[in-house]
């Protein structure tokens, strides 16, 4: 509903890793041929959703998913993990916020090494190192007033990458 009229589809399935999300990127992303994909991920490998995960782990999936669509003539667009807080239920125990910014600025240093776009929303939704309350449906995922926020950022990423063309 952020984005009326336009031609996106969203693949994002909740409470995926990045290794998962890999296992799906041909199918999902490669063969609709898109002219930009967004991939935004690392909170669910934080939480340990499928096992332990590193952020060399993290990292080696993101750069296979970049080199992936790059090497099928799709561009990038890297997203910010978005703060977490305390706010409803105790979050940030398995999404630490300090791995949520070591990891956001290691997607902001390979976008830039590998051509890609950075999409920084966690700028956008924290207030100090958390989601700012009214933001947030649970402390985790934006709410309609967080989206708001997002959405434009969304497009203008969109709109550099396809610029890069």
């Amino acid at each position: 509903k952020f984005f009326p009229g336009k031609p996106y589809l969203n693949r994002g399935i909740g409470h995926q890793t990045t290794p998962q999300m890999l296992v799906r990127f041909r199918q999902d992303v490669i063969s609709l041929k898109p002219k930009v994909v967004v991939i935004q991920a690392g909170s669910s490998d934080l939480a340990g959703y499928a096992g332990p995960a590193t952020e060399g782990t993290i990292s080696e999936s993101f750069m296979s998913m970049t080199e992936l669509a790059k090497a099928h003539g799709i561009q990038v667009v890297l997203a910010s993990l978005t703060p977490v807080c305390d706010c409803f239920k105790q979050l940030t125990e398995r999404r630490p916020p300090g791995k949520i910014i070591g990891l956001n600025g290691w997607l902001k240093d390979y976008a830039a090494r590998s051509g890609s776009v950075y999409l920084d929303y966690y700028s956008a939704l924290a207030d100090g190192r958390a989601i700012k309350k009214d933001l947030t449906v649970d402390g985790l995922i934006p709410n309609d007033a967080g989206y708001e926020r997002m959405a434009p950022l969304a497009e203008q990423a969109v709109s550099q990458a396809l610029g890069k063309k």
